[in-house]
């Protein structure tokens, strides 16, 4: 069982069909409280950081408890930048903070690089993760974004759009993808195929 954490930033369907295409059960809860026995989270999202404040403070303390109890925890896109501290694009806005570091715009190289980055990008793997467990050094997955994570301790994974971004992270419990998996072909498949054997084993 896989909680999808609606908080109104994006639609959920795409997510939700890549998740059934691998056999994963999907709730999305409706409340805090409902988080209560879930394995498995993902906070996913397009747009605006802004969009995260959403997830206020009894979401946030329901989604650390799971965590500390031992679920898992997966960010998509959005839900990725909101593992950090948070983010330029709102400053006001804090993220989960389970990963130290702010996410900052693409370079755009002076107005020579087209921002939002969209498209199809290859995957720099950056050493061995459960998540990315199979994935090639170099396989293409989908982006859309103009904002992104800096490279950390916890980073798996690389991509580069004006300068290299965190494509991939995690720590422990704690997993991300700055890329779409849910649009990005059978690599985008295994990932959550792996996400979803880890959740069965929590």
């Amino acid at each position: 069982m896989i909680a999808l954490i609606d908080y109104g930033a994006g639609n959920l369907t795409s997510v939700r069909k890549a998740f059934a295409a691998v056999n994963a059960q999907i709730v999305t809860p409706a409340a805090p409280e409902d988080l209560a026995d879930v394995p498995a989270l993902v906070v996913p999202g397009v747009g605006h950081f802004g969009a995260t404040r959403s997830l206020d403070a009894a979401w946030r303390e329901a989604i650390e408890r799971r965590i500390d109890s031992g679920a898992l925890l997966l960010g998509i896109c959005l839900g990725l930048q909101w593992l950090f501290d948070g983010s330029t694009e709102a400053p006001g806005v804090a993220g989960l903070a389970r990963i130290a570091g702010v996410c900052d715009r693409l370079d755009d190289r002076g107005g020579t690089l087209k921002v939002p980055h969209v498209g199809w990008n290859a995957l720099s793997i950056a050493r061995p993760s459960r998540l990315l467990d199979g994935v090639e050094d170099g396989a293409y997955v989908y982006f859309t974004h103009s904002f992104a994570a800096p490279v950390t301790a916890e980073t798996v994974a690389t991509s580069s759009h004006g300068g290299p971004f965190a494509a991939a992270v995690e720590s422990g419990r704690i997993m991300g993808v700055q890329f779409h998996p849910e649009k990005s072909g059978e690599t985008g498949l295994r990932i959550l195929r792996n996400f979803v054997a880890l959740a069965g084993r929590t």
